[in-house]
This record gives C-alpha cells, structure tokens and sequence, in this order.
C-alpha cells in the first residue's frame, strides 16, 4: 500500500492594490492634522515664555564668544564660565537700576527735608536766563515767587506737577518689570552656554531642511549679525553712557547718575545722547564760568559723536550684507518691535538679502 502524501496547493497571496489618489490624501490631510494639533499646543505652552526665550537666544549669541573666551583661561571650566558671564550680565542690569532708584530717593528726601524745614532755598536766577527772549520774564516770575515762598509757589505750580509725577510714577513701574524682564533673559542665557553648540548643530539642520543647501549658511549669518550688532548699538552705547556719567560726574553736574542712566537708553534706541548732552551744555554756559564751560563742551561734543564713528566701524566687521541693510534693520526693528527689534531687525532683513542674491544668481546660471 503506497502512501501518499496529500498536500493541499498553497493559496496564492492576492496582490496588493495601491492606495488611490483619495487615500493618500485623507492619509496626508490626518497626518497633518495632528501634527499640527502638536504644534499648536506645544506653541501654546511656549507662548508665554518666547520673548524671554528670544531675548536669551540673542544674549548667548552675543555672549558666545565671551564666554568661550572665559572657558578657555579658567582651563576648559564651561560650567563656571556660563556662572560668571551671567553674574556679570546680572550686576550690569541691576546696578545702574539700584544706583538711579537711590539717587532718586536721595534727591526727593532733600526736597522733602528741605520743604518740611524751611531750608530748601533757590539760588539768583542767572542773568542769562532772565535775559532770554518771550521766555525770560516768564522764568523771572516764577523764579521771584519760588524765592519769596516756596509754599505759595508749589500751590500754584502743583496742578501741573501732578500728571507729570503720575507718568514718572508708570514710566518707574515699566522701568522695574522692564528690568524683570531682563534679570529672567539673562539667567535663560546662562543656561545656554553650555548646551550652545549642539543647539546651534540643531538649528543648522533644521534650516537646511527649509533651505536647502545654504540653511546652515544662514544661520550663521544670522549669528554674525547679531554680533554685529551688540558691539555697533549695545557696545557703542556703553562707551557713550560711561564717558557721560565720567565727564558729568567729573564737573559736579547735578544728578549726574539719573542724567547718565538716561543717555544710556537713548543710545541703545538709537536717538542718541545729544537729548542730554545739549541742555547739560547750554546750562553750563548759563550758569558756568568762561573756561570750565568750555572745556565741558569741548570734552562733550565728541563724546555725542563718537557712535558716528565707530558704529558702522563695528556693525559692518566680517559681514557681505551691506551696511545699510544693516542699518535699516536697526533703525526699523527698533521703530516697529522696540529693542528686541534691534537685533531681530537686522538678522530679518541680512537674511532676507541673502536670500534674494541667491534666487538671482541662481536665475543668472540657468
């Protein structure tokens, strides 16, 4: 009896169809959507936290090379560096804050000090500002009845010192969540230092993803600017600010530290100091002798003019970007987003510039 095996014929596997056109388009569109359900709310959870993230960013961008530099003499210490640069950092921002809110209370206790005991006296009236056209006898009048009795004069000038104190009183109020602000970026940046380099590798690859091949190119431009611009705007304004608090201090200017606090904003919004230095000028010559009035001045006007000079010295070091992109970009970002607009005014618009060549030199080629 010969056995025989039976096997049943294996069933064919029937072939795959492809996915028509409308499910690979419903297969994209869910894809999509819940991608980007996970963008939004991941934005979402972001959003309250980006400008103190964008304001870090640019820090340790502008920082970055201060800080390498500090690694390197504290033998490779990156840790200990990322520290110094961000207590250095913190003590910039808090210190002239500290030193403006103490010369202010300082000043308003005298006055009080000063009213409350009758011994707040006004000096003569210089004869120069007496003599001044439509408004000299203006100022006489009211500078006669200070004299005669400064509760009468304050009774009749109060209404007017009453709107003036309340905006003083909010501008303070800006002024200390302002330096808030900062005091939170700064110590963000400090604990980017470190992890900076393979952020950066990141962000190179994901712009080449989006620009392709030159993302990677771009984003080291956009460093560069921002470099750039720290040294030409934020270095710039410091010299300017400490060579005016130097000088005003140096002459017995009165309230020479709330008046060098104040030029040091106007220098880093880009109006500059003259706003200061002009009145501290013309109240010199009105109230001065002949020669420290003149040395004041000689010592001042180039003080007022030095951004001229070194600014597009450093705004323009190692960029192809023309300087007057850059500037645009100061000046724009500066009218239209403040000074966060500053730095992100320029990266826009070399970016913008570079993108521009690029599709026109490739239209060129072809």
């Amino acid at each position: 009896m010969t056995d025989q095996s039976t096997s049943e014929p294996s069933a064919e596997e029937p072939p795959k169809q492809e996915p028509t056109l409308d499910a690979k388009v419903i297969d994209i569109a869910i894809r999509l959507g819940v991608l980007g359900l996970f963008a939004y709310f991941s934005l979402q959870l972001i959003a309250p936290f980006f400008l103190f993230l964008l304001w870090a960013v640019v820090l340790t961008v502008a920082l970055y090379p201060a800080y390498e530099w500090l690694a390197a003499k504290l033998g490779g210490r990156k840790v200990w560096s990322a520290i110094l640069i961000t207590l250095l950092c913190l003590a910039i921002v808090i210190g002239p804050v500290a030193v403006l809110v103490v010369s202010l209370v300082e000043t308003l206790q005298g006055w009080f000090q000063g009213i409350t005991g009758d011994g707040l006296k006004l000096p003569p009236l210089p004869e120069k500002l007496a003599a001044l056209p439509v408004l000299g006898d203006r100022i006489a009048e009211l500078w006669s009845l200070a004299t005669r009795s400064l509760e009468l004069f304050f009774t009749k000038i109060g209404p007017m010192l009453v709107p003036a104190g309340g905006r003083i009183l909010s501008m303070l109020a800006s002024l200390s969540g302002s330096v808030l602000f900062f005091i939170v970026s700064i110590i963000l940046a400090g604990c980017l230092f470190v992890p900076g380099p393979s952020l950066a590798r990141g962000a190179k690859r994901f712009a080449d993803r989006i620009i392709a091949p030159r993302g990677a190119e771009f984003v080291d431009l956009a460093g560069a600017t921002i470099r750039n611009v720290s040294r030409g705007v934020i270095g710039v304004a410091v010299i300017q600010g400490l060579l005016t608090g130097v000088l005003l201090i140096a002459f017995g200017v009165p309230l020479a530290g709330i008046l060098t606090f104040i030029a040091l904003i106007l220098c880093i919004i880009q109006i500059g100091p003259a706003l200061v230095i002009i009145p501290t000028i013309i109240w010199a010559w009105s109230s001065w002798d002949l020669v420290p009035a003149l040395l004041f001045t000689l010592l001042m006007v180039p003080v007022m003019l030095v951004d001229n000079v070194l600014r597009p010295i450093l705004m323009s070091r190692g960029l192809d970007v023309p300087m007057l992109i850059i500037l645009i970009g100061v000046l724009g970002g500066t009218i239209a987003h403040g000074l966060l607009g500053l730095f992100l005014g320029p990266v826009i618009l070399a970016v913008f510039y570079e993108l521009v060549m690029a599709w026109v030199k490739v239209g060129e080629e072809t």
